[in-house]
């Protein structure tokens, strides 16, 4: 084999290697941070999914509840326990959709002021990523920037894939 040939195959090695390493820290970076999410859920007596749910509500609200079970991959009549649940302590509330033809169309609205508590649950991690990130500069930010959503858009596509079948 020439040095060149050699060259390549331990290049190609060394790229599945590199890959195989980013798709182990993915798995266990999804391990660590549904165990943050589990205590600060237990932190805030909230059960996991109604904080993913929160979340999303947070992020993408306000939602109707049927929007909130797509975007969550949820049964929408298991949506309806856990705003129940969100709304009788005080985290939602549900206002009528002023839009909707439909009268008891409602839409789902984060209250800001319970945020607080969760925003202090997550201030050891948001200190400890501020301290990482500042170690890298601008174009490399931007480039993680654009792996982790180009990753994450895989994910949601590998998501609705298996919700197909």
């Amino acid at each position: 084999m020439t040095s060149s040939a050699l060259e390549e195959a331990e290049s190609a090695r060394r790229r599945r290697r590199a890959t195989n390493a980013i798709k182990e820290s993915l798995r266990e970076l999804s391990i660590q941070l549904s165990l943050l999410n589990r205590q600060v859920s237990a932190h805030v007596d909230l059960k996991d999914v109604d904080l993913s749910c929160l979340d999303i509500i947070n992020r993408y609200g306000p939602l109707s509840p049927t929007a909130l079970a797509r975007r969550a991959g949820l049964h929408p009549a298991t949506i309806t326990g856990i705003l129940d649940r969100l709304q009788r302590d005080g985290w939602v509330t549900r206002d009528r959709d002023p839009q909707a033809s439909d009268r008891r169309a409602v839409e789902v609205r984060a209250l800001r002021d319970r945020n607080a508590e969760l925003f202090a649950l997550y201030t050891g991690m948001n200190s400890v990523m501020d301290q990482i990130c500042d170690r890298y500069t601008d174009p490399e930010l931007d480039l993680f920037v654009d792996f982790l959503r180009r990753t994450t858009t895989a994910g949601q596509d590998a998501t609705s894939e298996l919700a197909r079948e």
